[in-house]
C-alpha cells in the first residue's frame, strides 16, 4: 500500500489545481477568440432591428449572447441569424469558430463575398446564405467541410464556376445554387449524382451537366 507524506500530498493538490486552472484558462481563452470573432462580424453589420444587442464583447463568452449556442464547454457551436434584417459584410474571422456546426444568415441583405475561411469550419454541417445579395465566386476552400450536409447559395449575385473541390465533400445532400450568375458546367459525380437540376437553375450563363470524364472550359467563365 502507497504511503503518502505531507509534503508529497501537498504536491499532489497543487498540481492538480494548477492542472485545473490550466484547462479553465484555455477554455476561457478559446471562449474569448471566438467572442471576440462574432464582435468583429457584428461591427461589420447594419443591425436596424438591434437583434445584436445582447453581444456584449466584455462578458466572459459569446454564451449568453442572443442567436448564439454553445456546447459544454463554452464553444459555439451555432449562429442563427436568418431573416434578421441585416446588411453589411461576412468577415474572415469567422473560419476562427472551429466548433461550429450551423450558420444561418440567409434572408437578409448581406453584400460582398463568401470568405475563403470558411473552409476552416471543419464541424460545419449547414450553411445558409440564401437570400441575399452576396457576389463573387463559391470559394473552392468550401471543399475542406468534410461534415457539410446542407450547402444553400441560391438567390445571391454569385459568379464563376461550381468548384469541383466539392465533389470530393460526400456527406453533402443539399446543394442550391439557383438564382445566381454562375457559369461552366454542372458537376454530376460524388453527391451531385443525386442533387436535382433545378437547383442549379436561372443561373444563365450555367451550361447543363457536364459529361462524365469531361469538363467543357468556357474562356468567358
Amino acid at each position: 500500500m502507497a504511503v503518502f507524506y505531507p509534503s508529497q500530498a501537498l504536491d499532489l493538490v497543487s498540481l492538480t489545481v494548477t492542472l485545473a486552472l490550466l484547462l479553465l484558462l484555455s477554455s476561457s481563452a478559446s471562449a474569448n477568440s471566438e467572442g471576440d470573432a462574432l464582435y468583429t462580424l457584428r461591427r461589420s453589420l447594419s443591425d436596424p432591428d438591434n437583434v445584436l444587442q445582447s453581444w456584449d464583447p466584455t462578458l466572459v463568452n459569446p454564451c449568453t449572447w442572443f442567436h448564439i449556442t454553445c456546447n459544454q464547454d463554452n464553444r459555439v457551436t451555432r449562429l442563427d441569424l436568418g431573416n434578421s434584417n441585416l446588411s453589411g459584410h461576412l468577415v474572415p474571422e469567422l473560419g476562427k469558430l472551429e466548433h461550429l456546426q450551423y450558420l444561418e444568415l440567409y434572408k437578409n441583405n448581406i453584400q460582398g463575398t463568401i470568405p475563403a475561411e470558411l473552409g476552416n469550419l471543419k464541424s460545419l454541417i449547414s450553411l445558409d446564405l440564401y437570400n441575399n445579395n452576396i457576389s463573387g465566386t463559391i470559394p473552392p476552400t468550401l471543399g475542406k467541410l468534410k461534415s457539410l450536409v446542407f450547402l444553400r447559395l441560391n438567390d445571391n449575385q454569385l459568379t464563376g464556376r461550381i468548384p469541383r473541390e466539392l465533389v470530393g465533400v460526400s456527406s453533402l445532400k443539399v446543394v442550391d445554387v439557383s438564382n445566381n450568375d454562375l457559369c461552366g458546367t454542372i458537376p454530376t459525380t460524388g453527391p451531385f449524382e443525386h442533387i436535382p437540376l433545378n437547383n442549379f437553375e436561372n443561373n444563365p450563363r450555367l451550361e447543363g451537366p457536364e459529361l462524365q470524364g469531361l469538363v467543357a472550359y468556357d474562356t468567358s467563365c
